[in-house]
């Protein structure tokens, strides 16, 4: 099985390209889903991250405010640091087991890893597969889609690795500025380059 890792900068058409790769029979898995997962109310996980940011960061049912939880890390690099470190090794136990379990002759499998760079678990895959666009455009779709402010989207954009700097490591490279047309052949073409020849 060759074990791919999807990536790129938020807002740069990783979920998208994710569902070409699962339409075309990848078996795939989102870490944000399962990171998602981990914080669960009752999570020893979210219990850590309580524990280290306080309880103003919980809602009255006791679940993640995630908008709380994001003005803090998105201003404060080490309280970023912080929450990864709580959070990150409990979500790449989850992509490891998810692995594991799929069929042995499986010839392709990817995990969508927001941060895989800035984590430093490129290493534990066979292919690093990048979504990129320009900045501009990322910014541009960061806002529209989040609704945040010019301020606030470039904060979370600084929290992650440039956007170059990815596509310079990467093994494979999705251009997404065009339209979704224009990706899915982009994806498309990727899959052939990764896929062995038998399996297309």
């Amino acid at each position: 099985m060759l074990r791919a890792a999807l990536t790129g900068g938020i807002a740069t058409g990783k979920s998208f390209a994710l569902k070409c790769f699962a339409a075309l029979g990848v078996p795939v898995v989102d870490a944000d889903l399962l990171a998602r997962e981990v914080v669960a109310p009752g999570t020893e996980v979210l219990h850590a991250i309580a524990g280290r940011f306080g309880r103003g960061i919980l809602t009255a049912e006791g679940s993640l405010d995630r908008r709380a939880l994001a003005r803090v890390v998105f201003s404060d690099r080490a309280a970023r640091s912080d929450l990864e470190a709580i959070v990150h090794p409990a979500v790449y136990r989850r992509i490891g087991a998810w692995f594991l379990a799929l069929p042995p002759a499986t010839p392709l499998a990817m995990a969508d890893i927001p941060l895989l760079f800035e984590t430093g678990h490129a290493p534990d895959f066979d292919a690093v597969v990048v979504c990129a666009c320009s900045p501009q455009e990322q910014l541009r779709r960061l806002i529209a889609r989040d609704g945040l402010s010019h301020a606030d989207a470039r904060a979370r954009l600084s929290a992650q690795w440039p956007i170059h700097e990815k596509v310079a490591r990467a093994d494979y490279v999705i251009r997404t500025d065009g339209g979704m047309a224009d990706t899915e052949r982009e994806v498309r073409k990727t899959w052939v380059r990764l896929m062995p020849d038998s399996d297309r």
